[in-house]
């Protein structure tokens, strides 16, 4: 089985990803994947900083993201370009990964931890959705506990960007309410993994 696990920026996608591994799932995390995807020595990178300038690049060469992220969060046609640019590489290094666990262990349950798995309109190999959600207000305290450079403006308008989450939830196989404590969500976590054994 193959999940797709996805959220909205805050709502603690990543940690409920890391609950499924704790039940078997073998977790690959997409972010990482764009991560790897766009180190110097890839070709990715030059595209990425011909189009948005060497303004992106750090001291060590690396793409500066939170300010990548700025850029194409404050601008909708940018943002486009680049998930145009950046999806179908990721996509196919995602099949890849899949491919050479299952060559491993056919019967390996696999978890994706991706945050625009709706917005790439379903053509990663996923057979359940996982939405995570939570109130906009703990998203926005996380968002500022995790990246303290960003302004409250910037965050609204990060989530702005973003599909709304009621549009996510429609649709999710299961969703989990990350709003409460930790405890609580792995209960959840568990009905479901209960729920997709049984």
């Amino acid at each position: 089985m193959i999940l797709g696990i996805t959220g909205s920026f805050g709502t603690g996608k990543s940690t409920v990803a890391r609950m499924f591994s704790r039940h078997g799932f073998r977790v690959i995390d997409v972010d990482k994947v764009y991560s790897i995807l766009t180190k110097p020595h890839k070709k990715i990178y030059n595209e990425i900083k011909k189009e948005f300038g060497s303004g992106i690049i750090l001291k060590n060469k690396n793409i500066n993201r939170n300010r990548l992220k700025r850029i194409v969060f404050n601008d909708s046609k940018k943002l486009k370009k680049l998930n145009a640019m950046t999806h179908p590489l990721i996509f196919k290094e995602v099949k890849k990964i899949i491919k050479e666990i299952k060559s491993k262990d056919e019967n390996a349950d696999i978890a994706l931890d991706i945050p625009l798995l709706i917005e790439s309109r379903f053509k990663y190999p996923v057979d359940k959705i996982i939405v995570v959600k939570c109130s906009e207000k703990i998203q926005i305290k996380r968002i500022k506990q995790k990246k303290k450079k960003y302004s409250d403006r910037e965050i609204s308008q990060i989530i702005k960007s973003q599909m709304p989450m009621k549009e996510k939830i429609k649709h999710a196989d299961f969703v989990v309410d990350n709003s409460w404590s930790l405890k609580n969500t792995k209960k959840q976590v568990r009905r479901i993994v209960v729920n997709l054994k049984s």
